[in-house]
């Protein structure tokens, strides 16, 4: 079967089928009319909510072919659709085509919610199925009331997955490792003590969590049962008095005993669900809908009162304490401090046409691998030249990537978890000639990086306050990028971090404002679809500056010290303030970087960071 497409100058282009995908998506079908089922839905997530997951989990890429992190996949007994945000728009139309998969591109004015359509499209009698673990309480409980208007029946206790996905792998667990003081700051009982506090402030006798970072941060251990992520999977039952953590067999005399020193009774992860459906619990309960799975809360509903309410764990935690901001500035230096070098490698070398973005990224993390107290990369290293990079996440894969060459530009997102913190850090290279247009964007992009980084505001400002600054220089162009500025970042945890964020268009919940001590990205870009893609990024900490009687005012200081590529400036599209701003910027860089210099990389620094 071939589809077909209009290409940009409207043409036919035809587009072969995805055998793979169109196989499973038949057989699946064939075992949904046995099973009279009209619908299946299959989401990105694990039973604890998380961004990335393990391979066992991923029924939405199995079915669909779509890899990025994000996504919902509706398969109908006719028809399928995949829902996904904007920094997978070109990814997904890729990745989708031949599949039969219709992309729903997400926030688009003619873009119906997954809600929407499931209300629009699902008739009485009709029969829904998804694994209800993998479906947060909140999406559940509005499908659920969806489908029970509609006289539709909602089956959550069955994975649609299991029917064909024959080959599945287990998601086994890895070591768990308990922090010390040192890195933490705070130990594991007086946060307990803390949490308790907060959940008698909420009204409630017992709390329960499944959220994997709120429990390693709680309980100060790691895990290692998620790539780039270091938790371990468990749960979390805090029963008026009593702690009960469910953690996967085996489980250490160590860990066992560190736990037993909390008083924290340690129970087999699988039975979890057993023991909340036929143990008594102390009501009223709080648990976060957003982070809890549908089938926790529809275990806990029928035992008693049920509250919504956020985890406390999750502002706890995004605050920094005094020894992990400490650290996390020293993991920093040395993390940017390679990226340079590594930097300096591609701008040196990106000539001979032998490098590829594959190689490139192999090399970056060898790299970083040998700065001491490396334990794992954050997330898989971006590492795109050209088109490519006009993908927000792309991944180049060994023997299916483009060549780095010149007159192009390089665009590389990458970062690790070390004993200590997390790091994220992105930069794009100009590689030899590019266009005066290219080249006003990426001014733009830088420009707009430096105006968040540098900007002071008042005390209870959110992101949407916060994000024009950064946004600005772009939209003057006429151009946007369809993603948000910036994301919480965890310490020695998931790179991606709530509560808060910096982003113009906010969804439902709450908005959370940005306080002294919080991490969060500043990463405008531009992304030209089959052209290029620009991306500038640094971490910021959040730090208070001054205090009178307008209010209390708050700044940023650069976690991140990276060269910017100057050539890719244009300075006439640059205010004076604007030149100030990136020459101050490199002055700090060239001074925190260069204890770390030898040999060529000395000139190149000083050359990289001069004055414009």
């Amino acid at each position: 079967m071939i589809d077909f497409e209009k290409n940009q100058n409207d043409q036919d282009v035809m587009i072969p089928e995805n055998t793979v995908i169109t196989e499973r998506l038949a057989s699946l079908r064939k075992i949904m009319e046995e099973k009279q089922v009209n619908w299946c839905l299959f989401t990105t997530s694990d039973p604890h909510g998380s961004e990335y997951i393990n391979d066992y989990y991923e029924s939405r890429r199995f079915f669909s072919g779509f890899t990025g992190s994000n996504g919902d996949l509706l398969v109908g007994l006719s028809e399928a659709l995949l829902w996904t945000d904007g920094r997978y728009f070109v990814q997904a139309e890729k990745e989708l085509a031949g599949t039969g998969i219709k992309m729903m591109k997400i926030g688009e004015e003619d873009t119906p919610k997954l809600t929407e359509y499931i209300k629009s499209r699902v008739g009485a009698g009709e029969r829904l199925v998804t694994d209800g673990r993998l479906l947060s309480a909140s999406n559940g409980i509005k499908i659920a009331d969806i489908l029970k208007k509609k006289r539709a029946i909602f089956i959550t206790d069955e994975d649609p997955a299991d029917w064909v996905w024959a080959d599945r792998q287990d998601d086994n667990a890895g070591e768990i490792t308990i922090l010390p003081d040192k890195l933490t700051g705070k130990n594991s009982a007086f946060k307990l003590s803390v949490l308790s506090s907060k959940i008698r402030e909420a009204g409630a006798a017992s709390h329960v969590i499944t959220s994997l970072d709120d429990q390693m941060w709680l309980f100060n251990i790691r895990g290692c049962d998620i790539e780039c992520n270091p938790v371990a999977y468990a749960y979390t039952v805090i029963n008026g008095r009593n702690v009960c953590v469910y953690l996967k067999e085996p489980v250490s005399p160590v860990v066992r005993d560190y736990f037993g020193s909390l008083n924290v009774n340690v129970r087999n992860y699988e039975n979890f669900y057993s023991d909340l459906e036929k143990s008594p619990i102390a009501m009223p309960v709080t648990v976060d809908f957003e982070k809890v799975n549908f089938r926790t809360y529809q275990l806990l509903r029928k035992k008693g009162k049920i509250i919504d309410h956020r985890n406390p764990t999750l502002l706890m935690k995004a605050i920094k304490n005094e020894r992990e901001i400490a650290n996390t500035k020293d993991v920093y230096v040395l993390d940017s401090a390679v990226l340079t070098i590594f930097l300096h490698y591609i701008k040196k070398n990106a000539w001979s046409g032998d490098l590829n973005e594959y190689d490139a990224a192999m090399m970056l993390d060898n790299m970083r691998s040998q700065i001491e107290g490396f334990n794992d990369l954050s997330f898989p290293t971006i590492s795109a030249f050209g088109p490519n990079a006009a993908m927000m996440h792309y991944e180049a894969k060994k023997g299916e990537c483009a060549k780095i060459e010149k007159n192009g530009l390089y665009l590389v997102d990458s970062g690790g978890q070390y004993d200590g913190g997390t790091t994220d850090v992105t930069r794009t290279l100009v590689l030899g000639k590019v266009s005066d247009e290219i080249k006003r964007q990426f001014t733009r992009v830088v420009v707009g990086m430096l105006r968040l980084q540098n900007t002071v505001f008042l005390d209870g400002c959110t992101g949407r306050n916060l994000d024009i600054m950064a946004r600005e220089p772009v939209w003057e162009l006429c151009m946007d990028y369809k993603c948000g500025t910036g994301h919480g970042v965890g310490y020695m945890l998931n790179v991606h971090e709530g509560p808060h964020s910096i982003r113009w268009r906010v969804g439902e919940g709450k908005e959370e404002p940005i306080k002294p001590g919080m991490l969060v990205s500043d990463e405008p870009g531009v992304y030209v679809a089959g052209s290029h893609g620009i991306r500038i990024e640094n971490i910021l900490l959040c730090k208070e500056v001054a205090e009178n009687d307008d209010g209390r005012f708050l700044a940023f200081e650069p976690l991140t010290y990276v060269p910017i590529d100057l050539d890719g400036i244009l300075p006439d599209e640059m205010e004076p303030k604007d030149k100030a701003m990136l020459n101050a910027y490199h002055k700090a860089v060239r001074k925190k970087l260069m204890p770390f210099m030898e040999g060529d990389d000395i000139s190149w620094l000083k050359e990289a960071t001069r004055e414009i």
